[in-house]
């Protein structure tokens, strides 16, 4: 639609009252227009730079201010918004420039800061704290500015101790109260619940103080309706409500809380995904990762691209790849951003991941490189294992609480590339070599959960059933009240191996105790599969076993109510039974009775009435053609057409 213009003689009096509003892009259009007219118009161009940085339009900002600059090269103060706006536009070599060309006295504090600042996002902390020297003891932002060096080089308790005694100073601010949550955040598990004290509190007040901002709107929608944008205001930024949400999301996340850590990113003043910050695409697409992978794999790949982006991104980005088996993918990003190798990640990261990347295409050579990278790790533990006792001899409590969260740390870096060492012989099913390699790390891994279940894994898969109920029992046992965050196939691996072992009443009672918690479930629109899974499993048992009539029989009741739990994998996992169970009847190895042979028919017409639009393969990156997918529909009319003439 197009505006009307603006009356003669009102156009002061129309675009300050828009900018009073925060109307940034009406006075935008009409400073826009005038600067056709009056292209270097000292006062149209000064509003149009002070909207365009009010609405983080930084690049357009620092555009205008640098046109501004050169209409009127006396005026410092407009060199110091420039300045402001290329930094936060991320073009720190010409803010650096600019800085040189300010030649009056009353800015020299502001343009030290400014410089300090520019070090300080390229990482030159040295060059930031020696310009910092040079200002005034007494400046305003010095403390603020000294508490973040000491934050970058990782002095939590001295950072925090300087924004404690700057929101002393200057009464309580949001941002301040921030990066007091952020230092105790830092400062690992041990101090989450802090900072998620100071994170309630900044969280309350945007509240109480802003209504307006309808902080928990999303998670409160009614009927999928997207509540109304609140835009990127300054009152916004003020409250520090998405930097709080973030870091409670951050610290569920950590956790392992992740329904807390979605809520939390719901929560958020509602913004349209074109106003999000860097941090909360991030966060997001970190979320979305189980439910909405393709959606997730977008947001980390736009991001990649955005200069800058969370150094978070592109490490995260490899990993999540090399989770759902896109090695290839992970291969070409190594390769298009080298550079980001060396400012990302660390050089132990790096080597774990060329390795995992390796192990498709060349596994002697990653089952080396894993090699050589576990004698780095296991030194490192058998170094902390030392100070450990070397602490505990001198009864130094501090230094044995510290030297403990050290050796955590190594041990939660040496699982990974012991997993991945592991996984080129599983891959080759050469399961007793497996085992031996989790045997030699026994020394430093035994009590580690993700370990046990994995030697449980081990065992089961060479048959050793009694000694997979050893390692998953305690672990089931302990989540007895919430059956339903195990993973579905711990479950259906324990029922297996107590069906094994004779011990059937242990297997049926594991089952209904599951049934339980599945009619529990309060959402009827988010079906629970891990029943399904492990009368899938169970089934697959029997029919691997040759006894097709009730392996066949348990997975069709496994996918009762076929509506509900009919979907790309259940079907995956029953297709190959019906299939196993096709080629056993071509060979004429084994006779079906008529009414195994009618439960199956039937099987068949409903799966083909409630699949018509379930496909049967998925692509997270959502590249495939979809004129070649096939849907379960398709399929169950095939199996029925097949087993019908085996009938006959």
């Amino acid at each position: 639609m197009i505006k009307p213009p603006v009356k003669e003689g009102e156009m002061t009096k129309t675009v300050y009252h828009h900018i009073m509003e925060q109307q940034y892009d009406e006075a935008v259009r009409i400073l826009n227009n005038e600067l056709q007219n009056f292209p270097r118009s000292r006062c149209a161009l000064s509003l149009l730079g002070y909207c365009y940085y009010h609405m983080q339009d930084f690049h357009n900002a620092s555009q205008t201010y640098g046109q501004l600059t050169q209409a009127c090269p006396e005026v410092d103060e407009y060199k110091i918004y420039h300045i402001q706006s290329l930094m936060k536009a991320s073009n720190y070599e010409e803010a650096s420039q600019v800085t040189t060309t300010v030649e009056n006295p009353e800015f020299t504090e502001q343009v030290l800061l400014l410089q300090a600042a520019i070090s300080y996002e390229q990482d030159e902390v040295q060059l930031a704290r020696s310009i910092l020297d040079q200002c005034s003891p007494e400046a305003e932002e010095r403390q603020v500015f000294e508490g973040a060096l000491l934050w970058k080089e990782k002095r939590y308790p001295e950072a925090m101790k300087q924004f404690t005694d700057a929101m002393n100073n200057a009464g309580y601010q949001s941002d301040l109260a921030y990066n007091i949550a952020l230092c105790y955040y830092s400062m690992k598990s041990s101090q989450y619940g802090a900072s998620l004290k100071h994170i309630a509190e900044i969280i309350e007040r945007g509240v109480r103080d802003h209504p307006e901002l309808s902080v928990g709107a999303l998670s409160e929608g009614v009927g999928g309706l997207q509540a109304r944008s609140v835009g990127n205001t300054g009152v916004l930024r003020e409250t520090a409500l998405v930097e709080a949400f973030n870091l409670k999301a951050a610290i569920e996340y950590m956790m392992k809380n992740q329904e807390a850590a979605r809520d939390a990113l719901n929560d958020m003043p509602p913004r349209d995904e074109s106003e999000l910050d860097a941090v909360t695409l991030h966060n997001q697409a970190l979320m979305e990762m189980d439910e909405k992978p393709t959606e997730g794999f977008r947001k980390l790949n736009f991001l990649l691209h955005q200069h800058p982006s969370p150094p978070e991104t592109f490490v995260n980005l490899l990993l999540l790849y090399c989770k759902y088996g896109y090695y290839d993918l992970a291969a070409d990003i190594l390769a298009e951003n080298a550079e980001l190798t060396y400012k990302c990640m660390v050089p132990q990261d790096y080597e774990f991941l060329d390795a995992l990347i390796l192990a498709q295409s060349a596994p002697e050579e990653a089952y080396r490189r894993f090699d050589e990278l576990s004698s780095k790790h296991i030194e490192a533990l058998r170094r902390g294992t030392k100070n450990i006792q070397d602490a505990r001899r001198q009864r130094d409590q501090n230094a044995v609480k510290k030297y403990l969260n050290e050796f955590d740390e190594a041990l939660s870096k040496y699982i990974p590339v012991l997993m991945g060492q592991a996984k080129i012989y599983w891959d080759m099913e050469h399961y007793s070599m497996v085992e031996k390699i989790f045997r030699q790390s026994a020394e430093f891994c035994s009590e580690d959960e993700s370990w046990k279940l994995n030697v449980a894994h081990i065992f089961f898969m060479q048959e050793k059933f009694k000694e997979c109920i050893r390692y998953y029992e305690p672990f089931v046992r302990k989540h007895n009240d919430n059956l339903l965050s195990v993973t579905a196939i711990i479950l259906a691996n324990l029922c297996v191996a107590y069906v094994m072992t004779s011990a059937n009443e242990e297997a049926e009672e594991l089952m209904r105790l599951v049934e339980k918690e599945e009619e529990k479930v309060a959402d009827p629109t988010k079906p629970v599969y891990h029943l399904c899974i492990i009368n899938l499993v169970i089934g697959t048992l029997y029919c691997a076993k040759g006894n097709f009539e009730f392996g066949i029989s348990r997975i069709i009741k496994s996918l009762e109510p076929y509506e509900r739990k009919i979907g790309v994998d259940t079907w995956y996992y029953a297709k190959r039974c019906f299939l196993a169970l096709g080629e056993t009847l071509g060979k004429n190895m084994i006779l079906l009775k008529d009414e195994a042979f009618d439960d199956i028919i039937a099987f068949f017409d409903a799966a083909a009435q409630v699949g018509k639009n379930i496909q049967t393969t998925i692509s997270l990156l959502d590249n495939e053609n979809a004129e070649n997918k096939r849907t379960v529909a398709q399929e169950a009319r095939l199996l029925k057409k097949f087993f019908l003439k085996m009938r006959d």
